[in-house]
């Protein structure tokens, strides 16, 4: 499956665009779940020493598909298309290690 596939597949679920507050409906929902992701980190450090072999990761896959639907349908409502935003993520990280700067913070290293 395709990035744009997988939005098309996930916008069957989504609210319409122009539902009430949508914008901020699924902003806060990407916060939120990805959210939930660093609250199961949380426990893993704070009740299993960091352990990993002990993550649940099919609980992770499951919070990281949330994320990836909020992700698609955000994307979806700003008219963007997910190969498209997916494709200008690893053009910009390629761009980075070519000039050896992936290290570093701010968006427009």
């Amino acid at each position: 499956m395709n990035c744009d596939d997988y939005q098309d597949a996930a916008l069957r679920t989504a609210r319409a665009k122009d539902a009430p507050d949508e914008f901020m409906h699924l902003v806060l929902g990407l916060v939120g779940e990805a959210g939930e992701i660093a609250e199961k980190v949380k426990k893993l450090v704070r009740d299993k020493n960091s352990d990993l072999d002990l993550l649940d990761r099919d609980d992770m896959a499951a919070e990281l598909g949330d994320v990836l639907w909020y992700t698609a349908v955000l994307a979806n409502f700003l008219d963007l298309s997910l190969n498209d935003v997916a494709q200008r993520n690893i053009d910009k990280l390629a761009d980075r290690q070519r000039r050896a700067i992936l290290g570093g913070s701010g968006d427009h290293r």
